[in-house]
Order: C-alpha cells, then sequence, then structure tokens
C-alpha cells in the first residue's frame, strides 16, 4: 500500500475532501482533478497506480474520458473504479472499460476495499 498513487477525477470537492482524507490516513499518496479534458496529460504527470473516475466529470465525461486511457499503449493496465450515482453505473462502467465500479454514495470500507485488492493485483 505505501508508495501507492491514487488520481481521483471529480467535480465535487466533497467527495474530492473526503476520499482524500480516508485514503491519505491508510497510506496513500492522492492526486485529484475536477476536469478529464488533459486526462492523458494529467495521467502522465502523476503515474498513478490506480484511478478513481466520475461518470459526470466534466469536458469530456467519465466514459470518454476511461476509454482514452485504456486505449492508451502506456495507461491500459492502470486500474480505473467508476463512480456514479447514476443507477445504470454498472453499464457505464462496462462501456468504459473501467475494472470495476462503486455507486455514489458509497460506503467508505468498500471504497478502501476495492482500492486494495485492485493495487495488489495490478
Amino acid at each position: 500500500m505505501s508508495n501507492k498513487t491514487i488520481l481521483m477525477l471529480d467535480d465535487d470537492k466533497h467527495v474530492l475532501e473526503v476520499c482524500t482524507i480516508i485514503l491519505e490516513t491508510i497510506g496513500y499518496r492522492i492526486e485529484v482533478s475536477e476536469t478529464s479534458h488533459d486526462i492523458i496529460e494529467k495521467v502522465e504527470e502523476v503515474q498513478p497506480d490506480l484511478i478513481l473516475m466520475d461518470n459526470w466529470i466534466p469536458k469530456i465525461g467519465g466514459v470518454q474520458a476511461t476509454r482514452l486511457l485504456k486505449s492508451h499503449p502506456s495507461f491500459r493496465d492502470i486500474p480505473v473504479i467508476y463512480l456514479s450515482a447514476n443507477t445504470d453505473i454498472q453499464q457505464l462502467a462496462k462501456q468504459a472499460g473501467a475494472d470495476n465500479y462503486l455507486a455514489k454514495p458509497f460506503d467508505l470500507e468498500d471504497l478502501e476495499n476495492m482500492v486494495a485488492d485492485l493495487l495488489c493485483c495490478s
């Protein structure tokens, strides 16, 4: 877990703050972005071990941003957890090519467990 970096993309500052506090407390380094239009540049800069992607992230949206990542030869293996309050989150995550998903509002323990599971196996 130590030395692992998570990039979180969400336009909700409250979600970013809460998740940052929780994940940093258990030892992850967290980087955040409130937009997705520069997703490739952001991932090149941060070099995350895992990405938390909101569906309604401004500019290009979560589905397109995740597809860009998963089609990029250098970034396709970075695990992406898709986050959304949409009732069809499972379909959206599949459409995007995400590795897993969490429906908002989510239990913070579920987030911790999913992150740990994906980071241990990536």
